[in-house]
């Protein structure tokens, strides 16, 4: 007597299961998932997944990490002169002093960044943005801009705003209801 085995799943791009395929599969081992809820997060799983590749391409072609380009943003949106403390660095991304000081001694090293001490105040170190981490954290914009109206292309002018007000409400209560350990959230209110 031979057994049945359910056909093998077929794999889409990247190897991956088309999102319906895996809802079903999920749904055979774990009956009382919603199908519907499924679909979404899984989707927003994925398309999050592959938007962090295609960003960590772009920077790998700027010569920077997520994690430089995490820095130079901060020192962006700051304002002109776009200078912080390195602990109001450390602050804003979520890291521990040792873990801000050694990310700053590499930036420092690759030009995206000084370090100088306070003339008002010696005994305050500020980290600065040079023109070119400037330029390159632009740059970075503009491939990112090219690579995000590609991304968009399928939904209307007119669906965006739809889209824009359900994601941001679904940030909105993560962010509400699911701080990472260190808190991070607290500094994305303002």
């Amino acid at each position: 007597m031979s057994e049945h085995r359910p056909a093998a799943p077929t794999c889409g791009a990247g190897g991956e299961l088309d999102i319906a395929e895996q809802v079903a599969l999920y749904q055979r081992e774990f009956p009382t998932v919603d199908p519907q809820v499924e679909t979404i997060v899984s989707t927003l799983s994925r398309v999050a997944r592959r938007m962090g590749v295609s960003y960590s391409r772009q920077l790998t072609v700027l010569g920077i990490t997520s994690a430089e380009w995490e820095v130079l943003k901060a020192l962006v949106v700051a304002g002109s002169p776009y200078r912080l403390g390195p602990g109001d660095l450390a602050k804003r991304l979520g890291l521990t002093p040792a873990a801000m000081t050694h990310r700053i001694d590499r930036m420092v090293t690759e030009g995206l960044v000084t370090r100088e001490r306070d003339e008002n105040n010696r005994v305050r170190v500020i980290i600065e943005l040079t023109e070119d981490g400037r330029d390159k954290w632009l740059e970075s914009m503009r491939m990112a801009a090219v690579f995000e109206e590609e991304l968009l292309q399928d939904i209307t002018a007119e669906e965006r705003p739809a889209l824009s007000n359900l994601l941001g409400r679904m940030l909105h209560r993560i962010e509400r209801t699911q701080p990472d350990a260190l808190g991070r959230t607290d500094d994305l209110a303002t």
